[in-house]
């Protein structure tokens, strides 16, 4: 599961590419945890514009990473959702939690 990191004056922005699904997930919670532990982001912003799939797994990453930029007093934005893991999100109320910009 590639993800493709970035940062610039605190921002981090997270580009992940492929399926997120139960096979990937761990991977994908470990680099993220990885480079949020790393680089102590003030925000960080998950490009979801390269996900084909999402299913449950890929809420539980979002939340986790949520949860450690919250621990860090940081905010999370989700950008460029596909229509087909945006309503897997909505679904569960992750948009209640987290922004979902263009």
């Amino acid at each position: 599961m590639p993800v493709n990191c970035s940062e610039s004056e605190q921002v981090l922005t997270a580009k992940i590419i492929g399926e997120v699904d139960h096979h990937a997930a761990r991977k994908l919670m470990e680099e993220l945890g990885r480079q949020i532990d790393g680089r102590l982001p003030r925000e960080l912003r998950l490009d979801l514009s390269g996900v084909t799939f999402m299913d449950s797994s890929g809420i539980a990453v979002v939340l986790r990473s949520w949860k450690l930029m919250g621990q860090l007093g940081g905010t999370t934005t989700l950008c460029s959702v596909p229509p087909q893991s945006a309503k897997v999100l909505r679904a569960a109320g992750v948009d209640k939690l987290i922004g979902f910009t263009e």
